[in-house]
């Protein structure tokens, strides 16, 4: 009886905020959907205005949920620039919950509505999330021979050409970086080897393709390139073993209690642009991470072991920023569910905007 409560009460520290989280989705994209239709007539740069302030209301509650809420305790090496800046982001990729790393530092910039990404084409059958990440200005992208380098570039320009607010998430490598996963491990290496590469360890091999494409075609847009590495406190064993990083849903179970970042700002003059140099640049920014990394999990002094090297400052984020936009959408989506019209137009929200969704998919390149 004790053990079932137990394991209640932990399943509830991850099923309250995700069924807030995605309880309110369809009033958020009612909401989208109201502004969407007022601003058709407007001029596109109007709309992508209201179309930040909208989403970085959405983004903000998540991020009640992934920092207040869990008291994550963020430490940042370096100094983030005080102004908004168009930025390509670029980090290592260990944990589903990377992407709100990058929503974490957003919002100490005030930014979080300029946040877009760069995701693996699986990700858009996701249901009403999948079909809007697209409609912010998301692009996503295939492996290998099935890139569509020609689609990627079109989005991207057209966005520069309207002088879209940005702040483009990049991984680099592709898939996440997981110890207990030897085999892409040594594939990666082998890439690494074969291609004439330092070989990583705590990383994998980072491909250049999305981050070469973005950087390039925004290259006048753009003001500089945020080189991230993020490591998680509380994913080294006992015996002094790296473990894989917290998945979201173990994030929102408090089980880490601190995120280290390691920020770098990299202007934009000093970015080669040729393929070949900016590859070979790329790697080069991996395997500092690498050392980075390297320095975290394997440093023998145990005053240098789980931190990166320099002065980490904490960061709080204040409850002004997030609890608000809880009490919203909250208060938005509760009186919809008292009513049985309110509950019709709920569930008919998720439906079509399902089927539109992937609709859209199939339509999409």
């Amino acid at each position: 009886m004790l053990l079932s409560l137990v394991v209640h009460s932990y399943s509830l520290r991850y099923w309250l905020p995700a069924a807030v989280m995605l309880g309110t989705a369809p009033v958020y994209l009612l909401s989208w959907s109201a502004c969407r239709l007022l601003s058709a007539v407007l001029p596109a740069r109007l709309y992508h205005t209201v179309d930040d302030r909208v989403y970085s209301v959405y983004q903000s509650m998540v991020l009640f949920f992934f920092e207040n809420y869990t008291g994550v305790e963020i430490v940042i090496y370096g100094d983030i620039p005080k102004k908004k800046e168009n930025v390509v982001y670029l980090s290592n990729h260990q944990s589903t919950a990377d992407w709100i790393v990058a929503d974490m530092l957003a919002i100490r910039q005030n930014a979080l509505g300029h946040v877009r990404y760069v995701l693996k084409d699986g990700l858009k059958w996701l249901p009403l999330y999948g079909w809007y990440f697209a409609q912010h200005g998301g692009v996503y992208v295939k492996r290998s021979a099935k890139f569509d380098e020609k689609a990627m570039r079109k989005k991207l320009l057209s966005q520069a050409e309207l002088g879209t607010p940005m702040y483009l998430v990049i991984f680099p490598e592709g898939t996440r970086y997981n110890p207990e996963l030897k085999k892409v491990i040594e594939d990666s290496q082998a890439f690494a080897t074969k291609e004439g590469l330092a070989v990583l360890k705590h990383s994998l091999t980072p491909r250049m393709k999305a981050s070469h494409i973005a950087i390039e075609t925004m290259k006048d847009h753009l003001d500089a390139v945020y080189d991230i590495t993020v490591a998680y406190e509380g994913t080294l064993t006992a015996d002094g073993q790296r473990r894989s990083a917290p998945t979201m849903p173990e994030f929102l179970c408090k089980e880490c209690p601190k995120v280290h970042i390691y920020f770098q700002r990299v202007d934009m003059r000093e970015i080669p642009q040729e393929p070949v140099f900016f590859r070979r640049w790329l790697h080069e920014r991996f395997e500092i991470k690498d050392k980075l990394l390297k320095t975290f999990y394997e440093a023998e002094d145990p005053e240098k072991k789980c931190r990166f090297p320099g002065e980490g400052r904490r960061s709080s984020l204040s409850l002004t920023k997030t609890l608000p936009s809880l009490l919203i959408l909250g208060g938005l989506t509760l009186p919809m569910l008292l009513t049985e019209s309110g509950r019709k137009l709920y569930l008919n929200t998720w439906l079509y905007g399902t089927l539109i969704g992937w609709v859209w998919v199939h339509l999409s390149p």
